[in-house]
């Protein structure tokens, strides 16, 4: 009998720490993003974000600010950590000077094989570039 209830208390402790790691991986779920009146970017992918100021549209550069915010709370902190600071398990997003736009917006679309999901068919470009242009507005760390 106390063989079985261990067994039983063994088995429950096991799916609980399963259900704990899929968990720590964050909201998962695609949150949709309301990109507001920032201009339509199309279907051509860009190599560079349009919204940064001094680039085509640079003048809705704190609307996008704005937006990424939003879009990245909801589709990014679970796993990169709230204002793009990262608790060790992924990069902070805020150091990342080797990620220049086009890489930028490769990662994001494709994904990667480490565990980043692809976000081609969940975030459109004025999305994805808006979650660049707030990451960019934050402050680098000291």
């Amino acid at each position: 009998m106390a063989t079985s209830f261990s067994l039983k208390a063994l088995m429950a402790s096991a799916m609980l720490g399963l259900a704990g790691l899929v968990f720590a991986h964050g909201n998962v779920t695609p949150q949709e993003v309301d990109t507001g009146n920032l201009p339509e970017l199309g279907d051509e992918v860009r190599t560079e974000n349009p919204f940064r100021e001094g680039n085509e549209y640079g003048e809705f550069n704190a609307q996008a600010v704005e937006i990424g915010e939003s879009a990245y709370a909801g589709n990014c902190a679970g796993c990169h950590g709230i204002r793009a600071m990262s608790g060790g398990l992924t990069p902070d997003l805020r150091e990342l000077t080797e990620w220049d736009d086009e890489y930028f917006i490769g990662r994001v679309r494709n994904g990667t094989a480490r565990g980043m999901p692809s976000w081609k068919k969940t975030l459109d470009q004025n999305a994805m570039w808006a979650i660049r242009s707030y990451v960019e507005s934050l402050p680098k760390p000291e």
